[in-house]
Formats: structure tokens, sequence, C-alpha cells
């Protein structure tokens, strides 16, 4: 990172709280949900997409640990026979996504790489732009064709790629085939596997980690994650109409403003 002012590293810290929160109240978003707001407030792509695929790695494989220790506790002993609960990843369907998501996935980094900022940034609002006019409509991008699904697959995996912001497009296929209970859990897996493939390639062509950052915003994302643990359950029982759209809100203004300061650049 470039010399901040105070209030700038205010805001980060508060962004990333906000990063922590979404990915483990929604299964997704902590990328897409706090990277414009980053680029507001500094305009480095390749400074925070290495942080935040960082935090991805360690908070979605935490939460799948802690689930299955807390699923193996819950094992139920009825005589001689052992019965467990569903599990809560549904691999299956994992394996499938997988298997059409790396070729894009890997395509996508190497755009990220070879791209100006600029270019990089104006992309992401872009694609910020489009997700959040379908949450005020309540009109989330929805698969219902085999051939729609690996479309938008394949998209997904590429946006992945270059912003880490491609999950609305894999979530509208993923959402038509896995449970809501199964859902969150299904996609930490598959970003574990995505964000690793990612900061693979950043580490073999030297791509700075920022790892001395994480020393204060690794705690920020912290606060925000457990906070959204607890905001998990609460999605699943209540409804996420009126939130999407203050989101949606939100994203559209983050969005507008993002791209009226790189066209005036």
């Amino acid at each position: 990172m470039l010399e901040l002012t105070a209030i700038q590293y205010v805001l980060i810290a508060l962004v990333f709280v906000w990063s922590g929160f979404v990915r483990s109240g929604l299964g997704f978003g902590g990328a897409v949900l706090s990277l414009p707001f980053l680029l507001l407030i500094d305009n480095q792509p390749l400074v925070y997409l290495p942080i935040i695929a960082v935090h991805l790695l360690i908070f979605s494989s935490a939460t799948i640990g802690i689930r299955y220790l807390r699923g193996q506790q819950n094992i139920t002993v009825q005589g001689n026979q052992a019965r467990t609960r569903e599990s809560h990843i549904n691999w299956p369907y994992l394996k499938y996504t997988l298997s059409i998501v790396i070729v894009p996935k890997l395509i996508g980094v190497f755009g990220l790489l070879t791209l100006p900022t600029a270019l990089m940034s104006g992309m992401i609002f872009v694609i910020v732009f489009a997700y959040s006019i379908s949450y005020i409509l309540n009109k989330p991008f929805v698969s219902k064709k085999p051939w729609l699904d690996v479309l938008f697959l394949m998209l997904g995996g590429y946006i992945s790629g270059t912003s880490l912001i491609g999950a609305p497009l894999i979530i509208a296929v993923m959402a038509n085939h896995v449970s809501k209970y199964q859902l969150r859990d299904t996609l930490f897996v598959l970003w574990f596997v995505l964000v690793a493939i990612k900061l693979s390639m950043f580490v073999y062509v030297g791509v700075d980690l920022q790892l001395k950052q994480h020393l204060w915003l690794l705690p920020c994302a912290t606060v925000g994650h457990f906070i959204g643990l607890h905001f998990h359950q609460r999605i699943l029982e209540g409804e996420q109409a009126k939130f999407y759209r203050l989101l949606g809100s939100v994203l559209l203004l983050i969005s507008c403003i993002g791209l009226y300061q790189i066209s005036k650049a």
C-alpha cells in the first residue's frame, strides 16, 4: 500500500469488517460487496485482491472445519448403529461446477495480470452495476437451462479470475441445484479451491500478497466474520428481498461514483 491518510485507513478497516460480515453471512460477497468501496478509497485492485483472497482462504476453511467438528459431535448412537445428519456440502454438484469453471478461471487470472489498472477497475464497476440492478429489481440472475448453466458458470469463473467478483453468476446456477442449507458451505469449498489457484498464480508471477497488511486487516475481517455467522441463521429463516434491495441501492451509487471518477481520470 502507498502512504494513506488516517481517514483512509479507518475506512479501509471498516470495509474489511463489512467484507467479513457478508462473506460469513451470505456465503459470498466478501469481494463483490467490498471491492468497489476499496477502489473508491484507494484505486489499486492488485493491492486489495490478494488480501481479500487470503482472508477467504482462512475464513472459509475455518468455517467448514468448525461445521465438520460440530457435525461429528452431533452423531447420535442408537443401539449399535450410528446416524449422522445430512452433509452440509453438496459434493457431487461441487465437483461438476469445478470441472466447468477451472479453465475460464485460469484465463481470467491471466487477464487480471495483463490489463491496465484503470480498465480493470472499470470492468469491476460495470459488473457491480449490473448486479446492483438485479438486486434492486429483486430479479437476480437465474439459470433454468443446462446450456445457460454452463455459460453462467464459465462467465463466473472468468470474472472470478479477473477480480474475484464472479460469485453472483455462479450462485445463479448453484442455487437451483443446491439446497439453501447446503449452499453457503458448498460455496465456501468452491471459493477455497478457486482462490487457492489464484493465489498460486500471484505467487508465481511475483505479485505482492501484502502480508504485512494482514496484521491489522485480518482482525477487522474477523470481527465482521463472527457477526456474519450470527446473521446467517436469520437469513435462512427470514425474508431477504428488502435486504438485497437496500444492498443493491448502495452498490448502484458506489458503482456510478466509481465509473464517474474513472471517466474523469
